[in-house]
């Protein structure tokens, strides 16, 4: 079910940014923000938020992540929705906190209720507000990587498509295994660097050899993985958060150029 313009105009959205955008790429925030009010939401960032908790239960640290997951649920609870430029941190608050809570009786209905109205940031402006296209404008071309748990645990790769579809000036082109993890996986980087590294190599000639000029994805973590690999290489390919490109937030090449 996708809402019309005037019951958006009356949803508030809490906003999740991450700890990634938030020490890093604030301005996947501030694009996440402009795309949600645009499609006519009331957006809300609480100050309370911390870390979703998935570095302390991928490590098996379930005590530090309940306690984490408490104080995200109580300061998202007021809003209508919460959605994340994130499909990792949108996994982990919309799947794994059931899974942490499903044996305590006095916070199992409070993470179920939570993690019911969690969601992807491309996927709630076209699976629950209908949005169908965005205002920006980009020239130029641009490849896409679909990060491990968007895909995989939340069904976004159609999503983040079509919204860049319509943004006037951008054409798309599809990198080989687009779909193939980028070798990141949070601490999976760190306890196995060297698998990583094989990993997001071949994950760098594929961008390459789709000869865009913008790297695109809807995971900071996975960005900023295959950026550094691409630096490394020496590679000229823009690396950018989907958000930025559909806010319009991206600067232009030269009149000609890609």
């Amino acid at each position: 079910m996708t809402a019309d313009r005037e019951t958006r105009e009356q949803v508030q959205v809490g906003l999740f940014v991450t700890c990634l955008v938030d020490l890093f790429r604030p301005t996947v925030g501030f694009a996440s923000v402009k795309l949600l009010e645009d499609a006519g939401c009331q957006v809300h960032v609480p100050k309370a938020q911390t870390c979703c908790g998935q570095p302390a239960w991928n490590s098996g640290d379930r005590k530090s992540t309940k306690g984490i997951a408490e104080r995200v649920i109580a300061a998202f609870e007021p809003f209508d929705y919460v959605v994340a430029p994130s499909g990792s941190c949108a996994g982990m608050l919309s799947h794994h906190y059931r899974e942490l809570f499903d044996r305590d009786e006095q916070w199992r209905e409070r993470a179920n209720r939570f993690a019911d109205k969690v969601h992807e940031l491309t996927s709630f402006l076209t699976d629950v507000l209908g949005v169908e296209a965005v205002a920006a404008k980009v020239r130029g071309t641009a490849t896409y990587h679909d990060s491990c748990a968007g895909l995989r645990e939340l069904g976004v790769r159609e999503q983040p498509r079509k919204l860049l579809a319509g943004v006037k000036g951008l054409k798309l082109k599809e990198m080989k295994d687009a779909h193939v993890c980028c070798g990141f996986g949070g601490t999976f980087a760190v306890k196995y660097s060297d698998i990583s590294n094989a990993i997001v190599t071949e994950k760098a000639d594929n961008i390459d050899n789709a000869k865009a000029r913008m790297l695109l994805a809807g995971d900071l973590g996975c960005l900023m993985n295959m950026a550094g690999k691409l630096k490394r290489d020496g590679s000229a390919v823009e690396v950018r958060h989907v958000a930025e490109v559909l806010a319009g937030m991206v600067d232009q090449p030269p009149i000609g150029g890609e």
